[in-house]
């Protein structure tokens, strides 16, 4: 797509599949062989439905085109909030019930009171586009498939805690999101949408991107704000907290792609309204990330509260499932006989797993699953930034123990499960940050949920 076009018209972002053993080796060994990028239909299996609210555009505009973001019903949420006045707009996503969707579940009027009020200046946005969790691509969908939503909740957003310059940062490994963000972010400058008089208002906004380099660390926030400012993704001690000391040691507000646009609907729809979906704790639509052993692979949007054999029927789950990953792979596994939990945070709580970010990863009985586990831990220990030793050195024995368990195909694996339990208590009590913390929780739910050793 040319940075000033409007090419691949109704083009969004894709998830390709099924992908087979027969179809990847042909597509790496057959020059040109590479497929059309799928319709967006692929994307978002929803797509046109009239009842979404975050996904209703992608698919159905052309995310390259501000006029149509705008005949589309956008930037009216942002004429409401400057209409509204920051402290207002504050209450509404409170009032709203709105907290983080990447897995933490802060209340997002609460962080964003907390920035407002801070003496010290100059405040910061940040937009945490680092989307690393295995089997999360939620973030990436929106980005490609309805940019100016992003562009436009961020500078509600920063209006909101006082802030004049925002940074997106955004996963490395997203050339075609960088480019749509971009595009995005410079037609709205050239019309009046960033910059130093938005809509005439008075009120001074930009917003620049920044790319990770494919660090995992770097989803904790204060690892991203160390990468934005040069150094090494490395976790920051708390306190202070960002709200307080953040970005270049200024007041900063952290939020994701999917928390930042679930402030558009909750201006145009108004708090009660919004809370009104879901349920009383978790309010509003929540995206979920379905791949694995379904049929139709994709971004799904539910109100919270609907449960996972909804979800999976609409993905149109496979017979002789063995086990759903819920959260990716700081999450947990549950069991087929599961499947009414619902999904929303205090619902998977109560059933002794996390719903994370939104990952729902189903495995028929052919996947191995010591296998699983053992790449699972693979991926911790590669991804650890090696700061604190819990971590440091827990991700390393827990791979060894697994690796070995998977060697004798699980035979006399009693003394390796007592040590990963062990070392498991030690990251999780221990660790500097979520990914010590969560480095086990997969592991551990596969042998107290699946019986994954018996």
């Amino acid at each position: 797509m040319g940075r000033g076009g409007g090419g691949e018209t109704l083009r969004a972002t894709a998830v390709t599949a099924p992908a087979t053993v027969e179809s990847t080796v042909l597509a790496a060994t057959t020059p040109g062989s590479a497929p059309e990028e799928p319709p967006a239909s692929v994307a978002v299996p929803q797509a046109g439905q009239s009842d979404l609210i975050l996904l209703r555009r992608v698919g159905a505009v052309d995310p390259a085109s501000l006029d149509g973001y705008r005949a589309h019903g956008g930037y009216a949420a942002l004429r409401r909030a400057f209409a509204l006045g920051p402290a207002t707009v504050i209450r509404e996503v409170t009032d709203a019930g709105l907290v983080g969707r990447g897995g933490a579940a802060f209340p997002t009027g609460r962080k964003w009171q907390a920035t407002a009020a801070q003496p010290d200046h100059p405040h910061y946005l940040v937009c945490n586009a680092d989307e690393s969790e295995p089997g999360t691509f939620k973030d990436r969908v929106i980005m490609e498939g309805d940019p100016y939503s992003l562009v436009e909740a961020m500078t509600i957003a920063a209006y909101a805690i006082g802030a004049h310059k925002g940074y997106l940062y955004l996963r490395g490994e997203y050339p075609r999101a960088l480019q749509r963000m971009e595009h995005a972010i410079d037609q709205a400058r050239a019309r009046g949408l960033l910059g130093d008089d938005i809509l005439g208002q008075g009120y001074a906004f930009d917003i620049e991107t920044r790319r990770g380099a494919g660090a995992y660390i770097c989803g904790e926030e204060t690892a991203l704000f160390n990468s934005i400012e040069g150094y090494r993704g490395e976790p920051r001690s708390k306190p202070p907290f960002p709200v307080e000391k953040g970005l270049f040691g200024k007041p900063t507000a952290e939020n994701n792609v999917e928390t930042l646009v679930n402030v558009l609907p909750i201006l145009t729809m108004g708090a009660q309204a919004y809370a009104a979906i879901g349920t009383g704790k978790s309010t509003g639509p929540k995206l979920f990330c379905v791949s694995g052993s379904v049929d139709r692979p994709g971004i799904y949007e539910l109100p919270f509260g609907a449960t996972l054999g909804e979800l999976l029927d609409l993905a149109g789950v496979r017979k002789r499932l063995r086990a759903v990953l819920l959260g990716g792979a700081a999450g947990g596994f549950v069991r087929p006989d599961e499947l009414d939990i619902p999904l929303t945070f205090e619902g998977t709580r109560e059933a002794g797993t996390t719903l994370g970010s939104g990952v729902v990863m189903a495995f028929d009985d052919t996947v191995p699953l010591p296998r699983l586990l053992l790449r699972i831990a693979e991926f911790f220990r590669d991804e650890s930034c090696g700061q604190c030793v819990p971590c440091r050195v827990g991700t390393v024995r827990q791979e060894e123990a697994l690796h070995r368990i998977a060697e004798r195909t699980g035979t006399d694996a009693a003394g390796d499960i007592a040590l990963l339990r062990e070392v498991g208590r030690a990251m999780r009590d221990a660790s500097i940050c979520g990914l010590g913390q969560t480095a086990w929780n997969a592991v551990e739910s596969a042998i107290d949920r699946l019986g994954a050793y018996e």
